[in-house]
């Protein structure tokens, strides 16, 4: 039962991330934020596209989303025979790829950041922290959102590392982070070579 219920908890976070936030809430504004900025659906765009308040929402739901996953994908394992920590571990990776290619909207979605974030809230909060700080202060500095999207998640795989290293959390926490950060940077693949050219979009630019 233990692969099953493993396998159970990754389909189930899966369809979680791949729920469209952005897409949905755009729906009440009458707006697709699609069709307009970098054509993603998560927060950064919605909020060229939909205004601070949706943005703001579609945060929230991003990040809800996320850590239900988690939460949903160690109560499966749990009772499935399979250690509920790498539950939660696989219901948040497969959350944050959900959201990045969604089976909803034609494989297309966000950058897995809020997501990502929202599931290691439940697996090693501490990296979430220390992730977000570093963020904010790469964003403050450059204004390049996805600059500080790209060093937070790596900030948030190096903290889980040491916590690991130090005991204070499990392989699963660290696999977690890991992963989510190979996604989140699969998912910024463009926005790399947009940093790289000097033609990158900063926050507040038209």
């Amino acid at each position: 039962m233990e692969p099953i219920a493993l396998a159970a908890a990754a389909v189930v976070g899966y369809l979680l991330g791949a729920i469209p936030s952005g897409v949905l809430v755009g729906r009440i504004r009458g707006v697709d934020p699609r069709t307009g900025g970098s054509g993603r659906t998560g927060a950064t765009n919605a909020l060229r596209t939909l205004g601070i308040g949706p943005a703001a929402a579609v945060l929230v739901l991003d990040v809800a989303k996320g850590a239900a996953a988690a939460i949903i994908g160690a109560w499966i394992a749990g009772n499935g025979g399979a250690a509920p920590a790498w539950g939660a571990a696989l219901g948040g990776v497969a959350a944050t790829l959900g959201h990045v290619r969604s089976v909803f909207i034609g494989f297309t979605g966000g950058r897995g950041v809020a997501t990502g974030g929202g599931a290691l809230l439940v697996l090693v909060p501490i990296a979430v922290l220390v992730a977000t700080a570093v963020m904010l202060v790469v964003v403050a500095v450059t204004r390049y959102v996805s600059l500080g999207s790209l060093i937070g998640a790596s900030a948030a795989t190096l903290t889980a590392a040491v916590l690991f290293v130090a005991g204070w959390v499990g392989l699963e926490a660290l696999v977690a982070a890991a992963l989510i950060d190979a996604v989140v940077t699969y998912a910024h693949l463009d926005n790399i070579q947009r940093l790289a050219s000097g033609t990158e979009r900063r926050l507040g630019s038209g």
